[in-house]
């Protein structure tokens, strides 16, 4: 196990990215951003996804003043519209309609603030998903089972989800589940820490 001398800390409230992270073996503990995920005027997913991985990463460096801080954020976007989280069953049974057959790009950001040095590293990785011809009996079915509600998409790829796709193509296989562990392997090298 990798010695650490600063505290790692997720910033972030996801059980999958925590899941994620638990594949490095590296001690983390773990601190809920609150923080306005609303996008700016004019901005465009990718840089929504960016803004808001460091926003989350700097908002719970207030709390850990010595730690290397992850944070991150996706933003789902069919042709140019975002796809937010569903919350509601009415609204998933829409937005996997319109998703039916059609190809959706997933942006997620991903920051690594040092709170000790004031320093910060951000990568973006893109997952670009196609979704299976959908009937509504489909829809019901996969909604009653998983309850997506809170995913962007209202598709969890790595629960029951994987079977409303067709193709995934992405820079890294944990990019679309929320947090990129390829890019954050590389990140936490640059400040000392090898996973292996």
């Amino acid at each position: 196990m990798p010695h650490l001398t600063q505290q790692l800390v997720l910033g972030s409230s996801s059980i999958y990215r925590r899941e994620l992270l638990q594949r490095l073996q590296i001690p983390f503990e773990i601190c809920s951003p609150d923080i306005d995920e609303t996008p700016l005027p004019g901005e465009v997913p990718r840089e929504t996804a960016l803004r808001l991985a460091e926003k989350k990463a700097r908002a719970v460096a207030l709390v850990y003043p010595d730690g290397l801080i992850i944070g991150a954020d996706q933003v789902a976007v069919l042709e140019s519209t975002p796809l937010g989280k569903p919350l509601t069953h009415e609204n998933a049974v829409r937005q996997l309609r319109l998703l039916s057959g059609r190809e959706v790009i997933f942006y997620t950001a991903l920051s690594l603030f040092n709170s000790r040095t004031n320093s910060i590293q951000t990568r973006l990785t893109l997952s670009h998903v196609k979704f299976r011809e959908l009937n509504d009996q489909k829809i019901e079915n996969y909604l009653v089972k998983e309850q997506p509600y809170n995913c962007a998409g209202s598709a969890k790829s790595e629960g029951l989800g994987i079977a409303l796709i067709e193709r995934i193509v992405g820079d890294d296989p944990n990019g679309l589940i929320g947090l990129p562990l390829i890019a954050l392997v590389e990140m936490l090298s640059h400040e000392g820490i090898e996973v292996i």
